[in-house]
């Protein structure tokens, strides 16, 4: 019998069920029929197709009565096959509604998932006729209804959140307090052990890296290797199914939603990564899943003077065309899904600047953000861009509007080079430790737009930065030629260490002087997953296809990696117990509503405030920042003045010690050290004003006014 079909609606896109049956909406402005098909199993036959009986404003829909959530289905879109002009339609090749919200399989790279001939010598000018359904991705129907109980954001203020960079899998795939059944998955991040660690860190905010559905590559496939960072986007409404403990058919939406009522409970943050510049179809010779056969000309930038041919901003092969009104509702949808129905925080938007592309150029006025500005929902979440893609102009730290904060590359770079010992480092050193005023200021931001990292998932970890000369990513298969070359070697000769013992614990306090740098600059702190205990990767700076212990976290510390752990600890307690270390607004480097000192000073070693020629110096690398807690000019949320006391912080890059003569205003003022990233300073040891006190070579010293002393 004949299933009994009606006209449905347009809107809401995708698959919408209301109880008693499902809506099913699919938006292609050139198709001439599209086909909805029905499975039983992932990998099973097609049991039914229904073509779509409507087609309002270029949505195909149709309505089917008593079908339930945990349906399977797909779609088949009719239309020209001709590449050349842009066309790529083939209805023998299943492909994925792009806003299923769950998926109930990966691709099966041994289907005919390609939608040519892959043996024809005219390549993706050729047409397939073999039917890709039971290897192609499919959608699943999905209930919305959760017990959320009361769940309420965090919402922490940007000025006092503290991010941690975390892989959804690698984090708890080791841990042994997480039961093996849960580990690496939504469930296994929700557990009490996995949140513990977030909570004794001090963290506000998880930032994982990808969770939309993706697609596994190809040539990693035949290397034995995966897709493990899972930037390679396939469904941007689905939770990506092989984080789910309890099942593929819709069980993985209600597993991230209990995650992330979990991490609220526990007052933490969730923000996801997103890939909105590209998706998993690559170039014109990529498998056709899902947009490339809805409307392949609509959904992608193609070249104009040969649209066989894609635009690649993102070095994956194709770039979402971002100019097209539904290409943008797409987005939205997809953010306002996220924020709605799963409850998550804010985004960092991978390659944003490919977003940003009207034309060719960047354009931070481009149709993408000026409708995520008038956005009531998604203008009131925090918004991370990545201010660089690969195109030409695509490097924009700084460049992105008043509602953004960026990752700051000039941050990681500059930090990274002072602590190595550099020339010329001084001046930049200044800005990036106090806000980065020089990139935020003028735009109406505040010194929280800087998202301030030293590492991240794309380079070394924090260990090896300070461990290897060079690059280790042979077991990627590509001859040690990817990645980058971001280590932080310093010399080991007449200016350093030659004993082994001396080297490691050179090691072990440049990472502290890192740490310690990142969590008192002015900004937002962000750290890479594992840092704080020490985590290798045996030197491989590119561990996007490494999913194993290469890239997953270990959690049997030794004595080293659990005095890290405490020590980064200690430095995130201290940064949120004072307000001089998280301040909302750029310092002045004056006097504050009548303060008898200013807000910021800058001193050199000999105790006196810093001249211009102090800040042209090539060679200086011992500084001093003065913080007063007597001017900080700021409210806190009831309208009282914020008070603080005054902090001293002391950095040293130089490979010996320095005497330091610590500022006073009358005899008797006393200075109390209350963190040192040198094991041969004591903390707690008080040192009067106007003494000298010995800084150690490459370290980090922070002081507290005693109260009442100056």
């Amino acid at each position: 019998m004949e299933r009994r079909v009606w006209p449905g609606k347009p809107y809401p896109l995708g698959a919408s069920w209301d109880g008693q049956g499902v809506n099913f909406a699919l938006y292609s402005e050139n198709a001439t029929k599209v086909e909805l098909c029905l499975f039983d199993a992932p990998d099973g036959d097609v049991q039914e197709c229904i073509c779509l009986p409507e087609v309002t404003a270029h949505v195909w829909h149709g309505y089917l009565p008593n079908l339930r959530p945990g349906q399977l289905y797909g779609y088949r879109v009719h239309g020209p096959y001709d590449p050349e002009r842009g066309h790529r339609f083939n209805p023998h090749k299943l492909v994925l509604d792009p806003y299923a919200r769950a998926v109930a399989n990966e691709a099966d790279w041994s289907a005919p998932l390609h939608g040519y001939r892959l043996d024809d010598e005219a390549e993706d000018l050729s047409f397939d006729e073999q039917d890709s359904a039971r290897g192609a991705p499919k959608g699943v129907v999905v209930i919305d209804a959760f017990d959320w109980d009361n769940d309420r954001p965090p919402r922490t203020p940007w000025h006092r959140s503290v991010i941690y960079e975390a892989h959804t899998r690698g984090f708890t795939m080791r841990h042994p307090d997480v039961p093996e059944d849960l580990r690496g998955t939504y469930a296994g991040l929700a557990h009490p052990a996995a949140i513990a660690h977030l909570k004794h860190l001090g963290v506000t905010a998880i930032e994982l890296l990808p969770v939309h559905e993706f697609t596994e590559d190809g040539h990693l496939l035949e290397r034995g290797l995966t897709n493990y960072w899972g930037y390679n986007t396939l469904g941007y409404f689905a939770p990506e199914g092989r984080y789910s403990a309890s099942g593929r058919r819709g069980e993985q939406v209600g597993e991230f939603k209990g995650m992330v009522r979990e991490l609220h409970r526990a007052g933490i943050e969730v923000i996801l990564d997103v890939v909105y510049n590209h998706t998993s179809e690559g170039n014109h010779r990529g498998p056709t899943l899902s947009l490339r056969g809805i409307d392949n000309s609509v959904y992608y930038r193609l070249t104009a003077e040969q649209p066989r041919y894609y635009l690649d901003y993102t070095g994956t092969g194709n770039s979402l065309n971002v100019r097209h009104p539904q290409v943008l509702q797409l987005i939205m949808d997809s953010l306002r899904y996220w924020v709605k129905e799963m409850h998550v925080d804010g985004f960092r938007f991978d390659l944003a600047s490919t977003l940003a592309r009207e034309l060719h150029e960047v354009d931070k006025l481009s149709a993408f953000f000026d409708i995520i500005h008038q956005d009531p929902i998604i203008s009131q979440v925090k918004l991370i861009a990545e201010p660089w893609d690969v195109g030409e102009g695509g490097y924009q730290v700084g460049n992105f509007p008043v509602l953004w904060t960026e990752w700051n590359g000039k941050y990681r770079d500059t930090v990274r080079r002072f602590w190595k010992g550099d020339e010329w480092t001084v001046s930049e050193m200044g800005f990036r430790l106090t806000g980065s005023s020089d990139l935020y200021q003028n735009d109406g931001r505040r010194p929280y737009a800087s998202i301030n990292f030293i590492t991240a998932h794309d380079g070394f970890t924090l260990h090896d930065l300070v461990s290897y000369n060079d690059k280790h990513n042979e077991a990627n298969g590509e001859e040690n030629q990817d990645g980058h070359d971001d280590n932080l070697s310093w010399n080991c000769g007449t200016e350093g260490p030659t004993d082994d013992e001396q080297i490691i614990e050179l090691r072990e306090q440049q990472k502290r002087n890192l740490l310690a740098t990142l969590l008192l600059s002015q900004g937002v702190p962000m750290i890479c997953g594992g840092d704080e205990m020490g985590r290798t990767q045996l030197g491989n700076n590119n561990a996007y296809c490494q999913d194993n212990a290469v890239s997953w976290l270990d959690w049997d510390l030794d004595v080293r990696e659990r005095a890290l752990l405490e020590f980064t600890r200690r430095m995130i307690s201290l940064r949120l117990e004072h307000p001089v270390l998280h301040r909302r607004k750029f310092l002045q480097g004056r006097s504050i509503r009548g303060s008898e000192v200013k807000d910021l000073t800058w001193l050199r070693a000999s105790g006196e405030e810093m001249t211009d020629d102090d800040w042209g110096s090539h060679w200086l690398r011992c500084i001093g920042l003065r913080l007063s807690g007597e001017a900080l000019d700021e409210l806190d949320e009831r309208g009282e003045p914020v008070t603080d006391s005054t902090l001293l912080i002391l950095l040293n890059a130089h490979h010996e010690a320095i005497p330091f003569t610590l500022p006073h205003q009358h005899p008797g003022a006393r200075w109390q050290v209350l963190a040192t990233t040198a094991e041969s300073l004591a903390c707690e040891r008080a040192v009067a004003g106007g003494a000298a006190l010995e800084v150690p070579a490459r370290s980090l010293i922070l002081l507290e006014r005693n109260e009442g002393n100056e």
